[in-house]
């Protein structure tokens, strides 16, 4: 491993668990280079501000580890990973997520739940015709929901368990493939 990214994970870890105790707003950059016992120099030297060490830990630490593997059938173990990470680091995330404005966190999540949602639309309707717009906007309409039950979920203070929220997010999708199957076969039907 680079020093660069010992480094960075030093900071990053100083910069949690300041975390715990002050709300993101309040944390100043001398906070955390006193919490990691680096000096201002070697902070801007790896991070430009407290907003990109916040980006990068969302990314390596929460999106990084997400997307590795994910496909159709390892998502909501993956999403599983995430909601436990998550939780066992919930000081983080209900602090970043609540104090924060800047959206990069519900972002990364949209990005990959929106590719994920198009490969899920373009397996269940392999043998049939959807417009593009029309599997963008099913894609889109996932998304946003299974992204805004996540944030939702973290801000609330994280009260049902991970396993809970994945299986109610399972079951959403599986539902939804159910229904989209039994509408293409009544379709059928309806025009043969």
């Amino acid at each position: 491993m680079s020093d660069s990214i010992i480094t960075k994970r030093a900071i990053a870890q100083g910069f949690k668990e300041l975390m715990r105790h002050k709300s993101f707003e309040k944390i100043t950059i001398s906070d955390i280079t006193k919490s990691c016992g680096l000096n201002r120099q070697t902070f801007y030297y790896h991070f430009q501000d407290k907003f990109e060490l916040i980006n990068w830990i969302y990314y390596n630490e929460a999106i990084l580890p997400l997307t590795q593997n994910l496909t159709f059938e390892t998502w909501s173990g993956q999403i599983l990973r995430l909601l436990t990470l998550m939780r066992q680091e919930s000081y983080f995330y209900e602090n970043a997520l609540r104090e924060n404005c800047r959206p990069e966190f519900q972002n990364y999540l949209l990005c990959v739940a929106k590719e994920l949602f198009v490969d899920i639309i373009d397996r269940i309707t392999e043998n049939t015709r959807i417009a593009v717009e029309d599997r963008q906007f099913i894609a889109d309409f996932f998304s946003f929901g299974i992204v805004g039950v996540i944030v939702d979920w973290a801000k609330s203070g994280m009260k049902e368990s991970p396993e809970y929220i994945t299986t109610r997010l399972e079951n959403l999708v599986e539902d939804s493939k159910k229904f989209a199957v039994q509408r293409y076969f009544a379709d059928r039907q309806r025009a043969d």
